[in-house]
């Protein structure tokens, strides 16, 4: 059986990671925020054009920086895993000028720890909260054009109350890690519906798996 394919979804605090991660593992959203102090491990599947996926999604905290060694990661018990991650997503909120400097730093971070002779890791930048469009503070195509052609990044906006491109998102996630059955254009309608549910497991750091 193939290994996981292993996520790390990273932000500042009250981007909505959380909201993101719950709303494609289970169609669910909370208008009450919750500030996550330990990362939160999820197992599940997706099934995309026909075919099974294993998925392993790690929800982080918002860290302080990236662990420039894996002693450094095991050592602080809400970096663990990072390091091994297959791809990136990178959640900024698109009122907030602060999470997109902390998007900036991270991803600076990761270039300089993971891809300098080991080879490149996908990183996918996520402007979260499209919902409150008329607070954005910085334009569109400003970030996007940073992003896809300076960063050659893989660019994506949502919104995880209204389950908008949330579905999309995850989907760029698999391609870009070069899973050859994700590559159908058409990928991401067979993505809804796709998990299954019985196959989730939700792993604290300090408590293992709770059903």
């Amino acid at each position: 059986m193939s290994p996981p394919f292993r996520i790390a979804v990273l932000g500042a605090q009250g981007v909505g990671k959380t909201a993101i991660v719950q709303r494609f593992l289970h169609d669910d959203y909370s208008e009450v925020a919750v500030s996550s102090k330990t990362r939160r491990v999820h197992l599940s599947a997706a099934v995309l054009n026909g075919h099974v996926h294993d998925l392993q999604i790690t929800d982080y905290p918002a860290i302080s920086s990236f662990p420039v060694s894996t002693l450094q990661e095991w050592t602080d018990v809400c970096c663990r895993g990072i390091r091994s991650a297959h791809v990136y997503i990178l959640v900024y909120d698109i009122c907030c000028f602060d999470s997109f400097e902390y998007v900036k730093t991270m991803r600076q971070q990761i270039l300089e720890t993971r891809v300098m002779g080991s080879g490149e890791t996908p990183i996918l930048i996520v402007g979260n909260k499209r919902d409150l469009q008329r607070g954005r503070v910085i334009p569109r195509h400003s970030i996007s054009d940073l992003v896809r052609k300076s960063w050659k990044c893989g660019y994506v906006e949502c919104s995880a109350k209204f389950n908008w491109h949330i579905l999309l998102l995850f989907g760029e996630a698999l391609r870009s890690v070069g899973c050859a059955r994700c590559k159908h254009v058409h990928a991401t309608i067979r993505f809804q519906r796709a998990l299954r549910r019985e196959r989730c497991v939700l792993m604290d750091s300090n408590y293992g798996p709770t059903n």
